[in-house]
């Protein structure tokens, strides 16, 4: 099961592709001094590069590449380290120019998606949001991150995106732990109608939701942190300090394969939606 990622996170991807570089130099016979001395760097450098202390830049890539005889397996690396350069950005990065455009810079890759598979222990994820809860959830990061005021714009274009639900072949299957029904996000009024919400989404071809009881016993797999999975294609996780994109294969398998686990351990149909009117009856 993943465990909750950070900075360590791609320190590690760094890691793990200079592991890869090394095999391919030692496959090829090469020294890391030889290397170094064909490519025409300093000696230590290739030494850099093979530990995680020094990203490659993707000529150094095609140098190993090259000059270790497996010239077709640069492009394949290349797209590894810029996957890998992706990871992990930082908010205050993301929301420079406002929350208007973090919501935009997803829409390319919500759009192509046809497979949704969204856990979340904490909020309601956004797909199925209400416009209120939307506007709640965003005042409070605007005030929390000192933002520019762009929450109205910010919330139009994200209920503007939950056209995918209603339109063309996209499918959601949502598994919320039952705390999430709990945690109030804006007053009761919002939360009563977010959680109304739930109850309608739920029966959308589109959508099969899972909610995860307080009660499951949880020996074997217990709340993560939430996640969206694209496809096969990517996974993001949202930390308190940055974004994280995942797309490494193995990475991505590995939540797809505790997606799967917390699914088993969800309810559905009529057990999801007395957990809903359970949470909506303790609002008082």
């Amino acid at each position: 099961m993943p465990t909750p990622p950070s900075s360590s996170t791609v320190k590690e991807a760094r890691v793990s592709f200079g592991r890869r570089l090394r095999e391919i130099r030692k496959d090829s016979g090469l020294t890391a001094r030889a290397l170094s001395a064909l490519a025409g760097w300093h000696e230590s450098k290739c030494s850099r590069i093979e530990n995680g202390s020094r990203p490659p830049s993707y000529d150094d890539i095609r140098a190993y590449a090259e000059h270790c005889g497996v010239p077709h397996l640069a492009n394949d690396l290349i797209d590894t380290a810029r996957g890998i350069e992706g990871m992990y950005v930082e908010w205050r990065q993301l929301e420079r120019s406002g929350l208007r455009r973090v919501q935009e810079s997803v829409l390319p890759i919500w759009e192509r998606t046809l497979r949704y598979r969204i856990y979340s222990s904490w909020l309601i994820p956004g797909p199925v949001q209400t416009e209120a809860y939307i506007r709640a959830l965003l005042t409070s990061i605007r005030d929390r991150r000192r933002l520019v005021d762009d929450v109205e714009d910010a919330v139009r274009v994200r209920v503007d995106k939950q056209r995918i639900v209603h339109e063309g072949n996209h499918r959601f299957s949502i598994i919320l732990e039952e705390s999430a029904l709990r945690y109030r996000i804006g007053d009761v009024e919002t939360m009563a109608g977010q959680l109304g919400h739930l109850l309608t989404v739920a029966a959308l071809p589109s959508v099969s939701l899972g909610i995860i009881p307080l009660t499951a016993d949880r020996s074997g797999l217990w709340p993560v942190e939430g996640f969206f999975l694209f496809d096969d294609a990517q996974a993001n996780v949202e930390l308190v300090s940055a974004h994280l994109t995942i797309v490494q294969r193995h990475e991505i398998g590995l939540y797809a394969e505790t997606f799967a686990t917390l699914s088993e351990q969800a309810e559905y149909g009529a057990g999801a939606r007395a957990l809903i009117t359970q949470a909506i009856e303790a609002l008082g």
